[in-house]
């Protein structure tokens, strides 16, 4: 009987950061700005060129409110699964990444490590690293160092 292995992926850590990073920034301008609703136009506009038939449907209407909908729908579902893949890391590495990239106010790293979690540089950076790594791979945005 063989006996199975599952073996984690060595991931390239600057290009992991960075992804991590985008998608924690994402979140963060998800979460602080609001998404306008478009409106439709009431005037008709005028052309000088000669229209002609082109047997396409259009609703703007209809176009419009399924943006409406959907746009903030979107950006709330990415919300959500960031906000539930940082709940499953440890407490120290969820701390970490929620005062560092997911409040509103941009926070310096030595701030987060020397006042708010009262740790080393050094060991602020494994946990973020270990964080990252995490994240990474429940957010399915790993990249490994055979993907180059």
């Amino acid at each position: 009987m063989k006996q199975m292995s599952f073996d984690l992926p060595e991931l390239d850590r600057e290009k992991t950061k960075d992804a991590v990073e985008s998608a924690l920034l994402k979140y963060r301008m998800f979460k602080t700005i609001d998404v306008d609703e478009r409106e439709a136009k009431v005037t008709a506009s005028l052309s000088d060129i000669p229209r002609g038939q082109t047997n396409v449907t259009s609703d703007q209407t209809g176009d419009i409110a399924a943006y409406n909908i959907d746009a903030p729908a979107a950006r709330k579902a990415y919300c959500e699964k960031v906000e539930r893949a940082v709940k499953r890391l440890h407490p120290k590495e969820r701390m970490l990444i929620q005062e560092r990239y997911m409040k509103e106010d941009y926070v310096f790293d030595y701030v987060i490590y020397t006042q708010i979690m009262g740790i080393s540089e050094g060991t602020y950076y494994k946990y973020r690293w270990k964080a990252f790594y995490k994240l990474a791979l429940i957010l399915n945005i790993a990249i490994t160092k055979n993907n180059e």
